[in-house]
């Protein structure tokens, strides 16, 4: 994991399988609203994009820099927390 001020850098290809998404959701969980998390996969992130929307509905930016086919790259941008997305559970008082 590479990070800057403004991204965090994940290569993926490097991980086992089972702890990409698990990986991901937490880097993208610490992330400040305008930060991004930039992937790099050996394969197109589709599946990932889905259970983002699922998730972390209104709360991301999805943006394909490099589009395989042997390398694809994905930033993946916080444009809003769960609690100004709406999406809060209510448990730590943020919510509505």
């Amino acid at each position: 994991m590479t990070q800057s001020a403004s991204s965090i850098q994940l290569d993926l290809r490097v991980l086992a399988p089972r702890e990409r998404h698990p990986l991901i959701f937490s880097a993208f969980g610490e992330l400040n609203i305008g930060q991004s998390l930039e992937l790099i996969n050996d394969h197109d992130p589709r599946p990932l994009q889905s259970q983002f929307q699922v998730e972390r509905p209104g709360q991301f930016s999805w943006d394909y820099l490099e589009r395989g086919p042997s390398t694809w790259r994905v930033a993946i941008t916080k444009v809003a927390s769960a609690a100004s997305a709406g999406h809060c559970c209510g448990g730590c008082g943020g919510g509505a």
